[in-house]
């Protein structure tokens, strides 16, 4: 454990460093490795530890470039959507979160070539008064449930017209109080363990470093660099996340590929729920779940019933494909196996 928090600690100087220059992603370049060390639900409280100190460090550095403007918008619908993302990681597994969130982040690809063309406007306020909170509410949910949104809303702050000292201002003083609350709800929820709070206050002394470090650099980079760079570590950690969530749901066997007679079959697991997905060369795509007897319609409950009298064993299956929707029956009598449709 000890190398690993030395581990932490030289990979998240680092991170935050380049987040720095970037406009966020410190969050998602430590997720990985935090997956490793600790279990999911414990992972976004030790990050937000973190980044609570690095916000306020960069705020103390960046203060009179903050927007308080845009501030006034962002905080007032993303403080309450805080406590329904925390409540929500009780629920979800955060690693389906992340694919999503690697997907989302790799669709900003065209962002790299377009963002020479994009226009500082200090002044820029057009629709702000809605599009502002909206953003506001997504953060506040999304940073509930993983610790980690400075990539997702990046876009939001390099198109909004601000300078890149003001990037890293704003979103400091917008995530800042989002942070403290996360922190008291995942004390409440009893994902604020040990582990999660040695982790975090490594993390912290690590931010606080990059921050002072990366201060003169940042005043050196153009403005269209800044951009540049920004929408180019957003592609970059959305392959990084999909492809390290896609090991890991391997690995623990909540997806799994594999060919079947007529086609391919990928098992996913969502909330202790298994799901089939199936393409078959001559059908198309499917989607399957297994169903209780008591899950099937009450007339095919009764069809079922004289067919199952005499089997060793018997399981179902709910289908739903292009158009279609149907219930398949498996009936075992020693070796052998029926196959029964059902709509």
């Amino acid at each position: 454990m000890p190398l690993l928090l030395i581990l932490v600690f030289i990979i998240a100087i680092a991170a935050f460093a380049i987040s720095a220059i970037c406009g966020g992603g410190a969050s998602f370049v430590l997720l990985p490795l935090l997956g490793i060390m600790l279990p999911g639900a414990q992972v976004p409280a030790a990050l937000s530890i973190g980044t609570a100190a690095n916000s306020i460090s960069r705020i103390g550095i960046f203060w009179k470039h903050i927007r308080w403007d845009i501030v006034v918008y962002f905080l007032p619908p993303a403080l309450p959507a805080v406590y329904f993302g925390s409540k929500l990681l009780t629920i979800i597994d955060p690693i389906w979160l992340e694919l999503f969130f690697g997907f989302f982040l790799i669709i900003n690809l065209p962002m790299i070539f377009k963002s020479k063309n994009i226009r500082t406007n200090k002044g820029q306020t057009l629709n702000s008064k809605i599009i502002i909170p909206i953003i506001g509410l997504f953060t506040g949910l999304v940073s509930g449930l993983t610790g980690a949104v400075g990539l997702l809303f990046n876009r939001f702050y390099l198109s909004y017209g601000l300078t890149k000292e003001q990037i890293v201002a704003t979103r400091a003083a917008n995530e800042l109080l989002l942070h403290i609350i996360k922190l008291i709800l995942y004390l409440l929820f009893g994902l604020l363990t040990y582990e999660s709070v040695s982790i975090g206050l490594v993390i912290s002394i690590s931010a606080i470093i990059a921050s002072f470090v990366m201060k003169k650099f940042l005043y050196l980079l153009s403005e269209n660099t800044f951009r540049t760079i920004g929408f180019s570590v957003m592609v970059l950690a959305g392959v990084v996340m999909m492809v390290n969530t896609g090991f890991r749901l391997h690995n623990e066997q909540q997806i799994k590929f594999s060919k079947i007679d007529d086609g391919l079959e990928t098992k996913l697991k969502w909330n202790h729920r298994s799901f089939l997905l199936e393409f078959k060369y001559n059908d198309g795509f499917e989607i399957e779940r297994p169903v209780a007897l008591s899950d099937l319609p009450l007339h095919l409950q009764q069809k079922v019933a004289p067919l199952s009298k005499n089997a060793d064993k018997i399981f179902f299956e709910e289908v739903y494909a292009f158009g279609d929707h149907y219930y398949e029956v498996y009936l075992y009598h020693g070796e052998k196996l029926t196959k029964y449709n059902f709509k």
